[in-house]
């Protein structure tokens, strides 16, 4: 089991995560001009975005005496150290030594990796080949207009935990009524669901059906993202979009991005909720792990702070790598199963030098149900 909690670069399922984008950070915290350190996959690095509005992510370290890149300065496109001046492009080429007097560009260059801004995110290709096509991640619902918004946070437990939960959909029926019942609960019901796994050329197709009128479908997309619909914040107004990507720091933190979307309701209605959301976005359970634990404080039911806190406890309390080999799976674990042997699959072939499979983005958008537990389908 440790070769799928185990991400660093020389490790089986880093070299398999490499091959895919992942988010890194939320675009609009990166101000032009600015740079901050980023930590993926246990390779530190540093995040920039150029005067021209360009974000580019280069090795953490100056070349040099390895000062931290990040605490220097943007000049145009490029970033320079703080400590002697040394200046590095997006391509991570060494372009300037002030006081070494070069009469070209020095034969020196730290890590870069390629970039691609999509759905408010800051996404990285951390592999050693070609970043192939921008395609897999994309999803027409977080491409259209309307309330589109993004939240970080980070998690103190191995990203597989966060996955594995992606497909335990018998989880709701549990988790989600701890503390206080919310929107979700009240709408799927705590009914104890019949399990369909199906693998697709993107991922994993999860249908939990708890009655006639009461399916649910998760997309899951290969190697670590969920898109779901879930309540919106108006009673009874639409059902939200919401896609969340596990994205490994290192095997003992997760960067977990949400991203949440729902058609326009005017401006009005889209200005309003869009402050509302200003006052929640910075939520992280992390930072109440705590009384989370220990005091039974569940935050309010407000743009996913529940639910977020709820599958905290859930996932955290398992300790910061879980212990599988004294787990006992049972029927409803089918999820997790069909995962595992997924990644086994593809990790062997990674340990045979054969080609994995070659993930597509599916053709049409997945339809997933949004009906109110008992009611009709599709009458939400």
């Amino acid at each position: 089991m440790r070769a799928l909690t185990q991400t660093a670069a020389d490790t089986l399922m880093g070299k398999l995560l490499r091959r895919f984008w992942h988010p890194v950070a939320v675009s609009k915290q990166l101000r032009p001009g600015a740079a901050k350190p980023v930590r993926i996959m246990s390779e530190d690095l540093t995040l920039y975005r150029s005067e021209n509005g360009n974000a580019h992510l280069v090795g953490a370290y100056c070349a040099h005496r390895r000062s931290l890149l990040h605490t220097g300065w943007v000049e145009g496109e490029q970033i320079r150290c703080m400590y002697h001046g040394w200046m590095f492009d997006g391509t991570g080429q060494c372009t300037l030594r002030p006081a070494e007097r070069d009469k070209g560009l020095p034969n020196i260059k730290i890590p870069a990796y390629p970039v691609h801004e999509y759905a408010g995110m800051i996404f990285a290709y951390l592999g050693p080949d070609a970043a192939p096509p921008f395609e897999l991640p994309r999803k027409p619902c977080f491409e259209g207009n309307g309330f589109h918004v993004v939240r970080r946070q980070i998690w103190p437990c191995n990203w597989l935990q966060l996955v594995e939960n992606s497909l335990d959909a018998l989880h709701v029926s549990f988790v989600h009524a701890r503390g206080r019942a919310g929107r979700f609960i009240e709408n799927v019901s705590q009914a104890l669901p019949e399990l369909e796994y199906v693998e697709t050329d993107a991922g994993i197709r999860q249908i939990a059906t708890r009655g006639p009128d009461n399916v649910r479908v998760s997309d899951w997309t290969f190697p670590n993202n969920n898109h779901i619909k879930v309540p919106g914040p108006l009673a009874g107004g639409p059902w939200v979009d919401a896609a969340i990507w596990n994205v490994p720091i290192d095997d003992t933190k997760t960067l977990r991005m949400n991203v949440y979307a729902m058609p326009s309701l005017g401006k009005e209605t889209d200005d309003k909720l869009m402050a509302q959301w200003e006052a929640h976005e910075n939520y992280d359970p992390s930072q109440h792990h705590d009384e989370l634990f220990y005091d039974n404080a569940y935050p309010e039911d407000y743009h996913s702070d529940l639910t977020n806190a709820q599958d905290y406890v859930a996932q955290v309390g398992q300790g910061t790598i879980a212990d599988r080999e004294n787990e006992i799976l049972g029927r409803s674990d089918a999820g997790i199963a069909f995962l595992r042997n997924l990644y086994f699959r593809e990790l062997d072939l990674i340990r045979e030098n054969l080609p994995t499979k070659r993930w597509r983005l599916l053709p049409e958008a997945v339809e997933l149900p949004t009906q109110h537990a008992g009611s009709t389908a599709g009458s939400r």
